[in-house]
């Protein structure tokens, strides 16, 4: 085999690290955080005699700590992608080696191996389809991972390549040259040419199985692999894997600068105040008090002191921010893992925060970007109800005659009168059964339509046990509600459809399949009954239907009308039946006249199209369908309250616009109360940019004027703007985009106009989209909104918008793995995102800003004695408080009571962050922790050190004992002043703390007493006389601690500090609440007076439109049945079956 690119093997690596590039990869990226590389940087300048005040292990120790905790989180993290990985190179493939097929794993598949595929089986790697098991070679497979359609598709072997059967001798010496394109992203797209036997054949993308797909209804295939591991389509549409990091870290990148340019601003001061003292002072002290080694000028001390003031001072960024900031996150993941209302029983699946990076930034969310097939629907049609002759079927009433709701204890229909009844179908309105029991004729025909009238396969490999291979999900339901219903669709060959009508065998000769496509939207079928009769079945769009029905049918159309608008309303897909009895010699004209133009070789498909308008008119109406495209449970109440939330959700899906449109209606995305639903399908970059225009024309005229801040924007730069403020439209307005046109609206010069048009609509759904589309919408609108993105899906075509976005969430559902091995959070149902986000995400963004603001004031308020003692110290470095005091403060002393707010605090339990989504509101807008707030919290610091340094300073100036000793020496001053800053700040967390729990007291009342038993244990007799030299402070805790006026002192220290907080807090929620406060407000009156708990309602939406065909069907299908090419041989069930609902067995039974 020649192939004109590298050959890969068909291993896939997500993984980052292996055993030996762990630790230098680890400790580089660990060494990119700012923090990190100063904390390094100190480390060194402690390791200097001259310019160390401070012990080296005073950094030492915190430094190894947090590169220690960073790099076991990350080889967790690693190792559990390598286990991922591992799970799926070693799944089992068979590949013919040396004329035998032999077990081999998926990684060790290369380029250019024969493998051997089974019915339901995973592709391996991109192949060209070489035979299988079914007629001509064909197929059958599921592209559900790639585009998320769950219908049917069929691919076709080489007539050349089909013979070779599975006779694998010819396999193996199968000869040929493959030459193709390299490896893209193109998933509809492949060209290439095989030479076999010096003959050359066109291959395209019918002729290939792309990795991802599942092999349905074929018991083998054979397929030679053209494109494996990262080169597939799939991998090749999954995206970069970037480290993500949250809109917090960023910010604390910056402020992290910011308090390095304050250091070196203190630092600076302080240095040049030393040189103008030892200049002016210092030289009176030379006698004892002399210069170290090597010092021989004033301006030499001040620059060795400006070093020796940025290891003292060094702890306004402290380590131990970091160690904390991981802890938090590990701690808020933990509670989402183990969060019993995430978890779903039915297939045993617990949420999973998969990243512990990232949960702050789950209560920042602006847009939401969702897949549709399997996030939002569960992939399942039902047929719901229906209306046969005027006359509604599928509710339920009771003996008053009011309908009442269906639920789980519902009785339903027992259909085990009916032999080949699919016993999963269940149906609740009994009236219909006895309609078919009493034959009544219009529910016979309608049944009868069903039956006949569609593309389905039937399989029945054992009598009676019959499965159905539909193209489209609708189909399939439709053909088994008849079945259940006593018609049973038995099998069909090119020429004959065998029925099962009421326990009676009938064969109908199928004479011609008038196919479907997106313009006629409707199907018909010409069949002659066993009895001579020919008939005209059709079933399609009710807008289409309507038009062809004969004048004799107004009053049924009247009431089929209102029970499809009834139907439409809740949600349910809908089609039209009717049916016409032939004349036989007009059809043998019109038969003559379709073969004609069926060989035409021009203009062929309009012929057709004439044929087929003049042959379906004058139907009679029989009644209408509704499906419901099941939704999974919850996600209209889900999707309502992350609206209240002001998350905006996009919808991205494979999905044709009908189908995606349906779905918006039902899960309440769409409704008739907005203004307008604006649907983009141009077919040119200028049709896509008016229609874009026009759109934002009518949601926004001002948006057009030279007064307009972001046309402003515009014209003062030449270059694009960064960021798009927010614009509201004038009313609630949705927005669909079909993929072609968003192809143009992505271009460069279309891009804008998208974002600004599509973010005034409160829905925007983007349909017929590539898995990198949906990429690109979710880069498009990370790169021009200030707003937190989350996309959330669960195929494999969902995996490059989950990489892109700020959050990604995986559904583990119907469609493999893919989804939730790329994502950052996982879980089981779509509804469960509502407690993610409003719960869990709120609470972390909320424990994270209150972590921080606590963090740097209680850091500034400590740092800060240190400068302006400084001022009364000759500047000479000399430390405030003693130095195990300094390494144990942020460690041992302040540590514990910040986590445990961290890690327990809630504003309100999570009932209430359900019942009120407003509260999430002020994490998207970034209000608990900016730059503002953190000017706050330092200007708050800078104040309390003052008090900390002034209060004690002069509480001890010139200060006697009540024996007459003095006390107003250097060790009790910092002895005093660290008591001090410590109850200080043990009651600031205290007011900041809104959620008490035995952990908080615990942690704030330990650190304290622990505090105090360290400070008498160091300052013993008995720890001086044993180590000496490291604990100079004897005495001085029993000395100082002593005296009530110390206390005095203290408690003085205290109210100075706290009193402006408590009094700022109180008049601020008085005078000027925030919209959170009057929600909080609100919550504080509901718990006085808890409300009647609120009845579960069904939300219902009332609306005239209605949807259409089944529109998952592709067209050219229903040539492919005539042809016969896609036959088996006759089953030996199809013919035989001898109930019958009404002999005295089954008459009665069940009903």
């Amino acid at each position: 085999f020649i192939f004109l690119f590298s050959l890969q093997n068909n291993s896939i690596k997500t993984s980052k690290y292996n055993f030996f590039t762990f630790l230098p990869l680890n400790l580089f990226e660990q060494f990119q955080r700012i923090a990190n590389a100063y904390f390094l940087f100190l480390l060194i300048l402690q390791l200097i005699p001259q310019i160390s005040s401070l012990a080296w292990f005073t950094t030492v120790v915190p430094l190894v700590l947090v590169l220690a905790v960073s790099g076991v989180k990350d080889a967790i993290d690693d190792f559990n992608r390598h286990k991922s990985d591992k799970h799926v190179n070693n799944r089992p493939v068979q590949v013919l080696i040396n004329g035998m097929l032999k077990d081999e794993k998926w990684m060790n598949v290369q380029v250019g191996d024969i493998i051997k595929l089974e019915n339901n089986n995973f592709v391996t790697a991109d192949l060209l389809l070489l035979s299988s098991s079914e007629p001509h070679s064909l197929t059958y497979i599921e592209t559900a991972e790639l585009d998320g359609e769950t219908n049917l598709k069929v691919k076709q072997a080489l007539t050349v390549t089909a013979e070779l059967g599975e006779d694998l001798q010819k396999l193996t010496e199968f000869n040929g040259e493959v030459k193709c394109e390299a490896p893209n992203n193109k998933l509809d797209k492949f060209t290439g040419t095989l030479t076999l036997q010096g003959e050359k054949y066109a291959l395209d993308n019918e002729k290939m199985l792309l990795r991802g797909c599942t092999i349905r209804n074929t018991e083998w295939c054979f397929g030679l692999v053209i494109y494996a591991g990262p080169d597939t389509k799939l991998m090749q549409n999954s995206g970069k894997t970037t480290f993500k990091r949250t809109s917090i870290d960023r910010l604390m990148n910056v402020l992290v600068l910011v308090i390095f340019a304050f250091l070196a601003l203190m630092c600076l001061i302080l240095a040049i105040g030393n040189g103008i003292w030892e200049y002016d002072k210092g030289c009176y002290f030379q006698v004892y008090l002399p210069w170290a080694e090597g010092v021989n000028s004033a301006s030499y001390s001040g620059f060795l002191m400006f070093w020796s003031y940025v290891i003292i001072l060094n702890t306004v960024v402290p380590i131990s921010l970091y160690v904390s900031v991981e802890i938090i996150r590990l701690g808020n993941s933990f509670y989402i893992d183990w969060d019993r209302k995430m978890y779903y029983p039915l297939n045993d699946t617990p949420a999973q925060a998969r990243t512990t990076t990232l949960n702050e930034e789950l209560g920042q969310i602006k847009y939401i970007f969702s897949d549709k097939t399997g996030t939002l629907t569960q992939n399942i049609m039902c047929f719901n109800k229906c209306s046969i002759n005027g006359k509604s079927y599928g509710d339920v009433y009771d003996t008053s005659g009011q309908r009442i709701e269906i639920n789980e204890n519902t009785e339903k229909v027992d259909f085990s009168y009916n032999q080949l009844a699919d016993p999963k179908f269940a149906f609740y309105d009994h009236s219909l059964v006895e309609a078919v029991k009493l034959s009544d004729v219009p529910t016979h025909r309608f049944f009868r339509l069903l039956s006949l009238c569609h593309t389905v396969m039937p399989e029945e490999k054992k009598e009676g046990n019959l499965v159905y291979q539909a193209q489209s999900p609708d189909e399939g339901a439709l053909v088994t509600a008849a079945r259940n219903f006593g018609f049973v669709f038995r099998a069909r060959t090119p020429e004959t459809i065998t029925v099962v009508e009421m326990g009676e065998t009938k064969i109908y000769k199928l004479l011609a399949i008038l196919d479907f496509n997106n313009v006629r939207k409707r199907m018909s079928v010409i069949v002659r009954s066993p009895e001579g009769d020919l008939t005209l079945y059709c079933k399609g769009a009710d807008t289409i239907l309507y038009e062809l029905l004969h004048s004799s049918c107004d009053s049924l159309k009247e009431e089929t009308t209102e029970h499809l608008n009834e139907f439409a309303g809740e949600g349910l897909r809908t089609l039209v039946v009717a049916y016409k009895n032939l004349d036989e010699d007009y059809f043998q004209d019109w038969i003559k006249r379709h073969h004609e133009a069926s060989t035409a070789l021009e203009g062929r498909e309009d012929k057709l199209s004439e044929l087929y308008e003049e042959i379906e008119k004058d139907l009679m109406l029989l009644g209408a369908t509704a499906i419901e495209d099941k939704l999974q449970d919850g996600v209209p109440q889900t999707i309502e309250t992350l609206a209240k939330a002001n998350i905006k959700i996009w919808v991205l899906t494979g999905d044709k616009q009908e189908t995606a449109m349906n779905i918006g209606y039902s899960c309440n995305l769409l409704n008739d109360d907005m203004e307008d639903v604006f649907i983009i399908e141009g077919s040119t970059s200028d049709d896509v940019l008016n229609e874009l225009r026009n759109a934002r024309k009518k949601m926004k005229p001002d948006s057009f004027l030279d007064s307009d801040e972001i046309n402003i924007q515009f014209e003062k730069s030449s270059k694009k703007p960064n960021v798009i403020p927010d614009e509201q439209a004038n009313g609630v307005y949705g927005l669909v985009i079909t993929g072609h046109s968003l192809a143009y609206a992505l271009e460069g010069n279309l891009e804008l106009e998208l974002v600004r048009t599509a973010c005034m609509c409160k829905v925007v759904i983007c349909c017929r989209v590539t898995p990198l589309q949906k990429a690109q919408v979710v880069e498009l609108v990370k790169k021009y909104k200030k707003a937190v993105t989350l996309a959330i899906g669960d195929g494999a075509n969902d995996v490059s918008m989950i990489k892109t976005a700020h959050i990604g969430v995986g559904i583990s559902g119907q469609e493999g793995m893919q989804a939730v091995l790329s994502s950052d959070f996982s879980f089981a149902q779509f509804r469960y995102l509502q407690r993610l986000l409003l719960v869990h995400g709120r609470w972390s963004y909320i424990r994270m800003c209150k972590f921080l603001k606590y963090f740097f004031y209680k850091n500034f308020a400590f740092t800060l004695v240190h400068f302006w003692y400084g001022f009364f110290s000759g500047f000479s470095a000399q430390t405030v408080y003693d130095e195990w005091f300094i390494t144990l403060y942020n460690l041992v002393y302040t540590s514990l009571p910040v986590l445990g707010m961290s890690l327990f605090d809630q504003d309100v339990d999570d009932r209430w962050s359900m019942l009120f989504p407003q509260l999430y509101v002020p994490g998207q807008q970034n209000l608990y922790f900016n730059k503002m707030v953190f000017v706050k919290c330092m200007l708050q610091g800078i104040y309390s050190s003052l008090i900390l340094f002034f209060i004690p300073y002069g509480a001890m100036y010139n200060t006697m004992r009540s024996d007459g000793k003095a006390i107003a020496d250097y060790q009790s001053f910092a002895l005093m002043a660290q008591t001090c800053l410590l109850i200080v700040v043990s009651v600031q967390i205290g007011l900041d703390t809104s959620y008490w729990t035995v952990v908080n007291q615990f942690f704030i009342w330990g650190s304290l007493s622990v505090y105090f038993a360290i400070t008498f244990t160091m300052y013993s007799d008995g720890m001086y006389l044993i180590f000496t030299a490291s604990f100079p402070f004897v005495g001085t805790a029993r000395n100082t601690l002593s005296q009530p006026n110390v206390w005095l002192a203290i408690f003085l220290s205290i109210t100075l500090c706290v009193l402006p907080v408590v009094g700022f807090r109180f008049l601020k929620a008085q005078l000027k609440p925030t919209p959170s406060d009057k929600v909080l407000l609100k919550i504080k009156e509901a718990k006085k007076r808890p409300p009647p708990p609120s009845p579960k309602r069904r939300l219902r939406r009332t609306s005239t439109r209605r949807s259409g065909y089944a529109f998952s069907h592709q067209h050219g299908f229903g040539a492919l049945i005539m042809s016969g090419r896609n036959m088996r041989p006759k089953s030996p069930f199809a013919t035989t079956g001898t109930f019958s609902p009404n002999s005295d067995k089954y008459k009665h039974k069940g009903l």
